[in-house]
């Protein structure tokens, strides 16, 4: 059976046009996640952001104690390396931090910077917190892990 003349051609149209629409969507895709899969694929990192402590508690993939019951506003940074220790978080509250944590002599830095969070080289003395380093900013607290070991160690012996 014989094919009409330009068929072919027809067909390899077809399947240009089916190729440039997929990477016209894949392409859309990846826009449509905007920064955080590029900051995610390139820098290492993800930034979640909660409204209160409870969403934080419910969904964030690090620990931190030291963050007050009444902290709203809620932005955290991650690392997306398996097993990697580092974060950053980012909060508004009217409360103290809490008896475990201790003031001491700043000898750690975080890793990333978040938009609006102080910084940290301007103070010469943080909160230890556990593995956490917290500093007090305008409305709230921005800390950091993991902190320095002098850090932790004088937090510990005092």
């Amino acid at each position: 059976m014989s094919t009409p003349l330009g068929s072919t051609s027809v067909e390899h149209m077809n399947a240009r046009t089916a190729l440039a629409s997929s990477a016209l969507i894949v392409v859309g895709l990846i826009s449509l996640t905007g920064c955080s899969a590029y900051d995610s694929i390139v820098h290492k990192q993800a930034t979640s952001t909660f409204d209160d402590v409870e969403a934080f508690d419910d969904g964030a993939e690090v620990e931190a104690g030291w963050i007050p019951a009444d902290a709203t506003e809620i932005t955290v940074r991650t690392s997306t390396i398996e097993d990697a220790a580092d974060a950053v978080v980012l909060l508004s509250s009217g409360s103290a931090l809490g008896d475990d944590c201790t003031e001491v002599e700043r000898s750690s830095a975080p890793a990333w910077v978040l938009d609006d969070a102080p910084d940290p080289y301007t103070a010469k003395t943080v909160f230890a917190c556990g593995d956490w380093s917290v500093m007090s900013t305008d409305g709230g607290w921005f800390g950091w892990t993991p902190n320095s070991d002098e850090e932790r160690n004088v937090a510990d012996a005092g």
